[in-house]
């Protein structure tokens, strides 16, 4: 949930670090620091708040001369995001320098040891515990890279770590556990980071290292081991998208530039996926007599990840007919859940490292099932653990907030939901192809519901002001409706709820306030829902409610010719039904992103969230 970055060459590390850390600050912000060695000696700088102030604090890295170093940037689980509990830690007796992503969660064991073996601690955080681990056994052995190794062995939870050696100088050591690194190879100098975003205006090829694994960076080499020091092979891979795909190009915020965005990488996600008017699942060549045997489908996921599976439920048992839930991922472990070889898993995540899906998967391989995962980035803990991986595609996505992340995670499980149905044969060769075809147009509907951008910003500079906003729907629209209330929430901190809107009768009604016209979204896209929908809306208008309605060009006459709501009407594209939550939800949000600008938050990094939660 933070973010490193590590630089040995032939120039100034610290400008290369503060850059990578700016480029990381959406993965944590609450502190940053650097360390780097010259000559062996270390230099340190830390600071709570964002990477400005750490730039700040030492005039562009001006101050602190050397070329090698490490840089993090921080979204605190243990201890407060003060300057002391910041990365980098040093070790009791100065040797040892790391930084550190992920959670030791045996570190208050290790602690107790390490200080009845004399050693003081300075932070409250896990990091300085494994600071102090490494720092101890390289007492024992004088060998850097068989103290990280006998320091892994003992560490329970999940880590990636950045190490430096003052009796090592010019050398880097990482190693990991379910959290990202990559090493990247420039002309001279080495990288490595957790995200390529850090490194890939130096460098296209990296490596990712794999659990376990012990690599040692200089100027010229990398050099890569297992957890017991045998010596691996293995080539570069080259990134493909290039550094403007992680800057703002021109736009105020990544969050709007990545709405806009959207249209382009669900093309690029269902692109390879439809050939000559059949569906085709690279990475995940599942049979026939597998699908056609599946008992039950689990859809598990975190956050804006589960409110897509929740529309892709509807998808599945809508064209395929085969029972789907949708669970947390946090939740799965815990409720006990029934599974043989006939139920399929479906894990959905952008980052491929979230914590709780990573759990929730083994679990269900552990108790007999297949896991299909849908993640963003490639050679991630879930992408390879999986049985059958579907990528995005969607390249990087740097708000905090899922748009166009989303947006793909809802392409695919469209995809699944045909390729399920051809093999069961719940829809006739015409009812396919009529579904093929609205998905090979469904990047250009979403195009033009680009076009609804100001209509929505108008909206959002009459109504940011509310202290609360709800949200209601049915079916799919209801799903809708969790995603649109939590983007509202994560970026404006407006207090906001979603409802089934047949369930607000049956209490929450009691919310609208008539004094204060209480701001309510209703999606209403669902043709045989519509009518339903819009008798919920009048209910509302009838206390005091004030409606802001998505719908459809053909059932907006129906709301807007009604003198029983009162509000306003925003119309999408009528389009095949199964897909229109994929037009529908680029409204809403424009919504949250406008009314979270008209209040002046910080949209791309919003408090107290971070981008990759890869503790649990």
């Amino acid at each position: 949930m933070c973010g490193i970055v590590g630089y040995t060459g032939r120039e100034d590390a610290s400008p290369v670090l503060l850059d990578g850390l700016r480029r990381l600050e959406y993965r944590g912000y609450d502190s940053a620091g650097i360390v780097v060695a010259q000559g062996g000696t270390f230099t340190l700088a830390k600071s709570s708040g964002h990477v400005a102030r750490l730039d700040e604090l030492t005039r562009g890295g001006r101050d602190l001369p050397g070329n090698i170093g490490l840089g993090h940037t921080r979204w605190a689980t243990h201890g407060q995001p003060t300057d002391t509990n910041a990365h980098p830690h040093i070790s009791d007796g100065g040797k040892i320098a790391v930084v550190h992503n992920g959670i030791i969660e045996n570190y208050a064991r290790l602690r107790e040891f390490l200080r009845s073996k004399g050693m003081s601690f300075q932070s409250q955080t896990d990091t300085e515990v494994a600071t102090n681990l490494i720092a101890y056994f390289y007492a024992e052995s004088g060998d850097i890279l068989s103290a990280v190794a006998s320091a892994a062995r003992r560490m329970e939870g999940s880590y990636a770590l950045g190490i430096m050696c003052e009796d090592m100088p010019g050398t880097l050591i990482a190693t990991r556990r379910e959290n990202p690194l990559v090493l990247g190879f420039g002309d001279g100098c080495n990288y490595l980071a957790s995200d390529v975003a850090a490194i890939l205006l130096h460098t296209r090829r990296v490596i990712r290292l794999a659990d376990f694994e012990i690599a040692a960076l200089t100027a010229d080499s990398v050099t890569l081991y297992t957890g017991e020091l045998d010596k691996l092979e293995r080539e570069p891979e080259t990134i493909e998208w290039d550094v403007s795909a992680a800057e703002k190009g021109g736009y105020e915020h990544f969050m709007i530039k990545e709405i806009m965005e959207q249209p382009e990488v669900v093309r690029k996600t269902l692109s390879p996926r439809i050939r000559n008017g059949e569906i085709i699942l690279d990475g995940a060549e599942i049979t026939d007599e597998y699908i056609r045997a599946l008992s039950r489908i689990y859809i598990v996921a975190c956050g804006s990840a589960s409110y897509a599976g929740v529309v892709g439920k509807y998808s599945i048992e809508k064209l395929a007919r085969i029972p789907a839930e949708v669970v947390f991922a946090s939740e799965f472990r815990y409720c006990d859940p029934v599974l043989n070889a006939n139920t399929l898993v479906i894990c959905v995540s952008q980052s491929g490292t979230t914590a709780d899906t990573i759990a929730a998967m083994r679990e269900a391989k552990a108790r007999g099932a297949k896991v299909l995962s849908i993640v963003n980035v490639v050679g991630s803990t879930i992408a390879e653990e999986s049985d059958w991986t579907l990528y995005t595609w969607a390249g990087p996505e740097i708000c905090v907030a899922s748009t166009k992340g989303y947006s793909t995670q809802l392409a695919l499980l469209y995809v699944l939901a045909l390729r399920f149905a051809r093999a069961k044969n719940t829809l006739s060769d015409a009812q396919f192809s009529e579904a093929v075809a609205a998905l090979l147009v469904l990047p250009d509907k979403m195009e033009e519901t680009l076009g609804l951008r100001e209509e929505l910003q108008y909206l959002a500079s009459q109504y940011f002001s509310r202290d609360d906003m709800y949200y209601i729907g049915r079916g799919t629209d209801y799903a809708l409706c969790l995603e649109a209330c939590l983007k509202l929430k994560e970026i404006s901190y407006i207090h906001s709820e979603a409802f089934a809107a047949g369930e607000m009768k049956h209490g929450p009604i009691a919310l609208i306030n008539r004094e204060r016209e209480t701001l309510v979204v209703a999606v209403a896209t669902n043709r045989g829902l519509v009518d339903k929908t819009v008798s919920n809306i009048i209910e509302l208008c009838s206390r005091g409610a004030r409606v802001i309605t998505v719908t459809t060009q053909s059932a907006r006459t129906v709301i807007e010719g009604n003198d029983d709501i009162r509000g306003e009407t925003v119309a999408v594209s009528d389009f095949y039904e199964a897909f229109l939550p994929s037009l529908a939800i680029i409204p809403l949000q424009f919504f949250a992103y406008y009314t979270a600008l008209a209040l002046g938050r910080d949209i791309d990094k919003p408090r107290n969230l971070a981008k990759s939660v890869t503790v649990e």
